[in-house]
């Protein structure tokens, strides 16, 4: 299955089932939601977590850059201007 074949509500989906199968392990306590199933989260939450998927599957499935992104506050070798 290809990034642009998933819905971003089955990767909130699943991502809401690893996070509390895994958090156990990560954090040696059980979440008060990780027994929750998807439908028992609050209406709210699962909205934020599928904006969230639906974002990061737009930003997976985005071309790469092919110039790495320049940070405004660096100048290029040779571009800097020095001044007194």
């Amino acid at each position: 299955m290809s990034i642009q074949e998933v819905s971003a509500e089955e990767l909130a989906k699943l991502f809401h089932h690893y996070e509390g199968a895994l958090s156990e392990d990560f954090h040696g306590l059980r979440k008060e939601d990780a027994s929750l199933s998807w439908e028992q989260v609050p209406q709210n939450e699962r909205e934020l977590m599928v904006a969230a998927a639906r974002l990061t599957l737009l930003e997976l499935g985005a071309p790469a850059e092919k110039e790495p992104v320049v940070r405004r506050y660096f100048a290029k070798p040779g571009e800097a201007n020095w001044g007194c």
